[in-house]
């Protein structure tokens, strides 16, 4: 699918719990992850399911944290994207602007902040990981969350880059498997699951090297379905974002 709606085909868009009282450490299952790959998807787009199963391949990967950012400028093709949010779309066009290119489509896959690829391409996207872990700094900064009551403590340590690194901490709030029956447009009839999709994104604080802690309300990231959570140190800021540093993964039940 393109713009003039061309089938079977990249899709491009040219514009730019209960609550433990007593303090529970949350740890991902691989304590440094490798990479953090964001799938920029749609349910508009006939392309899309086979990068959408990808996904579900990466997520059961420990050393990988695998996220689905469904976008929103495929809704006028005859199907609203139910899981959609505006603020993936600008982050998929942020992502471009920082490379220098118009490359914006579905499926297409942004891995540890630089590299893309097609969401549909396995062997791409193990490449991508091992090409992007290969920059200084990259995935290098650990992370831990805590839940304590009924907050969510955050602890960024200190870069062990030899350059100086700095950044945002975000913290995303997860649905682990959202099966979608959908009914019109280009997978009409289909049912497809989208797994680890981000359903709300919540800036924690700024980073600037050095060791630092937050803590933000449960309140804050929980919803219908919200099921894990993820926190991410990313460098750059949402406008500019550059390589991932660190980041974490952990199911909230």
């Amino acid at each position: 699918m393109t713009a003039i709606m061309a089938h079977n085909c990249i899709s491009r868009w040219s514009g730019a719990l209960g609550v433990c009282a007593i303090i529970a450490i949350i740890r991902p299952a691989h304590a440094d992850p490798r990479a953090v790959v964001e799938l920029f998807t749609s349910q508009g787009c006939s392309s899309c399911p086979a990068a959408d199963e990808i996904i579900g391949e990466l997520a059961k990967d420990p050393s990988v944290i695998a996220l689905s950012m469904p976008i929103d400028y495929w809704d006028y093709l005859g199907w609203k994207d139910t899981l959609a949010d505006a603020r993936f779309s600008a982050r998929q066009k942020a992502y471009s602007r920082m490379r220098g290119d118009r490359d914006v489509y579905t499926p297409q896959v942004v891995v540890n902040g630089s590299a893309h690829v097609i969401g549909s391409d396995r062997a791409g996207i193990d490449g991508a990981i091992n090409d992007t872990q290969r920059a200084d700094g990259v995935m290098s900064v650990p992370v831990t969350m805590t839940l304590a009551g009924k907050r969510i403590n955050v602890v960024v340590e200190a870069s062990k880059a030899p350059t100086s690194a700095r950044g945002e901490v975000w913290i995303c709030s997860v649905s682990k498997a959202i099966p979608i029956l959908i009914g019109r447009g280009e997978n009409r009839g289909r049912e497809v699951t989208y797994y680890n999709v981000v359903r709300n994104l919540v800036k924690v604080g700024d980073w600037n090297g050095s060791s630092g802690s937050w803590s933000v309300p449960l309140e804050d990231i929980s919803g219908e379905g919200v099921d894990a959570a993820v926190v991410y140190v990313q460098n750059g800021n949402r406008d500019k974002p550059g390589p991932m540093l660190g980041a974490a993964f952990a199911p909230l039940r």
